[in-house]
């Protein structure tokens, strides 16, 4: 979130601008002062749970799709860190610590609060675990473990991620389906073998039609398992619950 002079603009991890398709929180985010980037995740919450889907449904959206969807189930910002301060410029450099502090007065001294708020944090080990139990029926995957020290290195994998069922990315070989609105992916995992996925949710579903369809006709095959799909050759990547697999089943978390 880059709040500018004039206005705020989102961006997603990949660079393309998502300002449009989340609105709502454009406008919160201008309560705060102009030359702030801050770090965070945009979400929406259904039935007082985190649903990753809706958030993927908001940003592959048209811009009118996503003022309906907000008028539903409104988005919310929540911060992991502060990038860059009106008053001390470029803070990447800083540590993970002094960071964390500018960021908390930088939220109180402007009166921000939901729908954006920082990500809560703590250095007590058994809080935490707590935290991981206690906050996992509201759809939080797991906690995020950061050096103090650490400076911010945008793009590495410096901080380890602790889920409540560990994931793995797994290339994809082929679906069920129409190309167009595929029903299931084959994914090849990382120990080898190919699987079929659970039924896919709609936003990995149309997040992976561009893929499929431009791969062509492709071929029948099967599974391990004998599970039939169409086999293509697609340069793509998904998320998948590495807990599932031990039958070769696999849930698709997300599409990478």
């Amino acid at each position: 979130m880059w709040r500018t002079e004039d206005t705020v603009r989102l961006q997603t991890r990949s660079g393309r601008d998502a300002t449009a398709v989340w609105m709502d929180l454009a406008l919160a985010g201008m309560q705060l002062p102009a030359g702030v980037v801050l770090d965070g995740e945009a979400i929406v919450y259904i039935a007082g749970r985190i649903d990753f889907g809706a958030a993927q449904s908001r940003a592959n959206s048209t811009p009118a799709r996503a003022r309906v969807l907000a008028e539903r189930h409104p988005g919310h910002y929540f911060v992991f860190d502060v990038l860059r301060h009106p008053a001390h410029g470029d803070t990447r450099g800083w540590s993970y610590v002094r960071r964390r502090a500018l960021l908390e007065h930088l939220l109180e001294e402007y009166g921000m609060g939901p729908p954006i708020q920082a990500v809560p944090t703590t250095t007590d080990v058994e809080l935490a675990r707590a935290w991981c139990e206690a906050l996992q029926p509201q759809g939080v995957e797991g906690l995020v473990i950061k050096v103090g020290a650490s400076t911010y290195r945008g793009g590495s994998r410096q901080w380890r991620k602790v889920r409540h069922a560990e994931t793995v990315d797994a290339k994809v070989v082929g679906h069920t389906g129409p190309a167009s609105r595929p029903r299931a992916l084959a994914v090849r995992l990382p120990d080898g073998r190919i699987a079929l996925s659970q039924a896919l949710k709609a936003a990995p579903s149309a997040q992976m039609a561009p893929f499929l369809e431009g791969a062509g006709p492709g071929r029948q095959a099967r599974t391990g398992g004998g599970d039939r799909y169409r086999a293509v050759d697609v340069d793509a990547v998904v998320e998948v619950l590495a807990g599932t697999t031990r039958h070769a089943v696999v849930t698709v978390t997300r599409v990478r």
